[in-house]
């Protein structure tokens, strides 16, 4: 993979755009913020994203993880995280959760965050010029952008960049479940506002599926007809402008029961790349986004959800070359981007699970402070 190593290597462009100092700056150590390190059966995207983060040799990082449980198992990652803290919930009041990230501002110091969960976004967009007030740099989508990829308004937004959608119906009360389940028939998917999807077959099992998500997630909950074919799926960064900072497309092998990827390679799909470049076009998203597809029988694409954020397999693309987490990190802070390297098609990716033995004074300090 290619470096920059000082502003020799920088285009014409890349020199306009980035200031003389900005060479001396990649020297300066950042303090980067993950969120999302819930390491568990649903993953989050954040210890994949730290990792990658280290991988990143040109650039001297501090890594700083954040929690909403002491028992994400992420805090106990010493070896990926310098610094683990506890949050308040997204869903408290955004004065008590501002006044958490000063605090650790003013304690070690933040320059980026890199926000994983879907719920937290809105919180972080919403409060994004406080942060910058702070000096703490975040590089994500604005309010409009992100309410193009909800779940409720796929249909309209996937139609924008030339994708189909299967037929999605959303609902907010049993009554209304019973006339969706009638209407798309069995099997289908059933899926909460923001995490877990289900495969269910009988109106039993949707009922009870149902009022899971609802009480986890709220509503409304989303009824879906399953399309068969080849899931792909495609993580890249956009740039807020109509470009990307980097994309890398996989074809999923094997998934868990909520979906998430267990083995997967990498493919390169030009049908895939030309709808995720109109997507940027059309949106001009900024920040992680996922596209996750279908490709049919007949070589239609059904877009099934835009995730805003890195997915759980993030690191995958950093393991063939395309370090997505490192480039927003630069791109955040106005420094140097490397340029772009391709990527090989046919590559393995195998997800396992993997034990920490560790005694119990870091999880009674996490408990008793909160950081660690």
């Amino acid at each position: 993979m290619t470096h920059l190593t000082s502003l020799e290597n920088i285009s014409d462009s890349d020199a306009q755009q980035y200031p003389t100092s900005a060479a001396s700056k990649i020297q300066k150590t950042l303090t980067v913020t993950v969120t999302g390190i819930n390491a568990i059966d649903n993953p989050g995207p954040g210890t994949g994203v730290a990792r990658s983060l280290r991988e990143d040799q040109e650039l001297s990082i501090k890594i700083i993880g954040l929690a909403y449980d002491a028992m994400e198992p992420g805090l106990y990652m010493d070896w990926l995280f310098d610094r683990r803290y506890i949050m308040p919930y997204p869903s408290t009041e955004p004065e008590i959760f501002l006044e958490r990230l000063r605090q650790i501002k003013e304690q070690i110091g933040l320059d980026c965050i890199i926000p994983n969960f879907d719920v937290e976004l809105p919180l972080y967009i919403r409060y994004s010029q406080e942060l910058e007030a702070l000096g703490i740099r975040v590089y994500l989508p604005t309010k409009v952008q992100f309410a193009l990829r909800n779940k409720v308004n796929l249909v309209e937004a996937a139609s924008a960049f030339g994708l189909s959608t299967p037929k999605t119906i959303s609902v907010t009360s049993a009554r209304e479940l019973d006339e969706a389940t009638a209407e798309l028939g069995f099997p289908l998917m059933i899926k909460g506002p923001y995490y877990k999807a289900y495969r269910v077959a009988t109106n039993g099992e949707a009922l009870q599926r149902f009022h899971q998500l609802a009480s986890e997630w709220g509503y409304p909950i989303l009824l879906q007809q399953i399309v068969n074919g080849i899931e792909l799926n495609l993580v890249g960064v956009g740039d807020g402008k109509g470009k990307h900072l980097g994309m890398v497309t996989i074809k999923k092998m094997s998934v868990t029961e909520l979906g998430k990827v267990w083995s997967a390679i990498t493919i390169h799909h030009p049908d895939l790349l030309a709808a995720a470049e109109a997507f940027l076009q059309h949106t001009n998203w900024k920040g992680p986004f996922e596209l996750e597809c279908i490709a049919s029988r007949d070589g239609t694409i059904y877009l099934i959800e835009i995730n805003p954020r890195f997915p759980a397999w993030a690191y995958f693309a950093t393991g063939v070359g395309i370090n997505l987490p490192s480039r927003l990190v630069r791109a955040a802070m106005g420094l140097p981007l490397p340029a772009l390297p391709t990527y090989a098609a046919g590559k393995l990716f195998m997800r396992y699970t993997y034990e920490i033995i560790t005694d119990t004074t870091p999880l009674q300090t996490l408990v008793t402070t909160g950081e660690g």
